[in-house]
């Protein structure tokens, strides 16, 4: 099998060795051991709160049935290759982030919409009853686990930006998806980059701030060269965990349960990056010297009323494809509501349409 192959050549070129024999889903005895890959860094809160736990929590539950190994950086591939790795066998579960490959999910895109969030818990929620609804057509060949956007994003700059103006004319880093046109719709100019790059780029001022959350800001220490964020949510990516077909298929049916049972929302499972979790995580920088700045309503009003007409404009581009944008706008409104979560990007006008 090609995916074997190609496993067991990057092994040997990354110098690894796991001790059981290559495959790209190892069985045996009614055993599994799964290939994990992520592009969260090892040291990340993701995958110390998150991914780690939750494996763990398989091999647990499966009494020892379940084991796994973990890639996690770019131990496997690049950031947007992470789809592809799972897709294609390379590793049998990870976490894939979907707005980096762009036109690949167009409707999933509204998982990137811009709401107020701080806990990756009710995100997963949110993202698994839209697929269910509606974006489940975007993924033929993968078995889905879960999909969700992201927690809040906020505009983290070198220098405090309190009004639309302030934003004009920065070059902001943005990942993609729906939040680089809302960095547009400010009058601001979006620069793609991989994060591993930022860093420097705020050193040297190739560009003047990030959109990302707070996770983020901490596991590559973007506040240290940017103190400043303003809490207006941007909206982020839409991601999620993905196990490979043939995997799946191979998998004693008795473990199937189990994995979907630990995977379908691993932050409620492991408790990390919920919405207490996102407080500890704000109340961290601010020690660490962030001056965080929470836009006026009337403010906020003016910098979302642009965030909707993007909405309305994302929509009519893909309907003019064919696709059900709106619709998908108005299911992931509504689930957004039933969770006491406001999508600020969503047209007010819109609200009266029924799915």
């Amino acid at each position: 099998m090609k995916v074997i192959v190609r496993l067991c050549l990057l092994l040997t070129m990354l110098g690894l060795f796991v001790s059981s024999p290559c495959n790209a889903l190892e069985k045996s005895n009614d055993s599994i051991v799964l290939n994990f890959s992520t592009w969260h860094p090892h040291d990340s809160e993701e995958v110390e709160l998150v991914w780690i736990p939750m494996l763990e929590e398989l091999k647990r539950r499966s009494a020892g049935r379940i084991d796994y190994v973990l890639f996690d950086g770019e131990m496997l591939g690049s950031g947007p290759e992470h789809y592809d790795l799972v897709e294609s066998g390379v590793s049998d579960m990870g976490y894939a982030t979907l707005t980096w490959t762009p036109g690949r999910f167009p409707l999933s895109d509204v998982l990137s919409l811009p709401v107020n969030i701080s806990g990756k818990d009710v995100a997963a929620d949110i993202g698994n009853a839209v697929y269910e609804r509606i974006l489940y057509r975007e993924f033929p060949d993968v078995l889905v686990l879960e999909v969700n956007g992201c927690i809040d994003s906020c505009l983290w700059t070198a220098k405090p930006v309190q009004t639309m103006e302030d934003v004009q004319g920065l070059r902001i880093r943005s990942p993609g998806g729906q939040q680089t046109n809302c960095i547009k719709s400010l009058g601001a100019e979006p620069v793609f980059m991989p994060m591993d790059q930022v860093y420097a780029a705020m050193e040297n001022g190739s560009i003047d701030g990030i959109v990302t959350c707070l996770p983020i800001a901490l596991d590559f220490e973007i506040y240290r060269v940017a103190p400043y964020a303003t809490l207006a949510t941007f909206g982020c990516v839409a991601e999620g965990l993905f196990m490979n077909s043939e995997s799946w298929n191979e998998t004693p049916d008795d473990l199937k349960s189990i994995i979907v049972e630990v995977c379908n929302n691993p932050y409620r499972l492991t408790g990390g990056l919920t919405s207490a979790t996102y407080i500890e995580m704000l109340q961290e920088l601010e020690d660490d010297g962030v001056e965080f700045y929470r836009l006026p309503p009337v403010e906020a009003e003016r910098w979302y009323s642009r965030f909707q007409e993007i909405t309305r404009l994302w929509a009519n581009d893909l309907e003019a494809e064919g696709l059900p944008a709106r619709e998908a706008a108005i299911i992931f409104n509504e689930e957004c509501e039933d969770r006491g979560v406001q999508c600020v990007a969503f047209p007010p006008e819109w609200a009266s349409q029924t799915s």
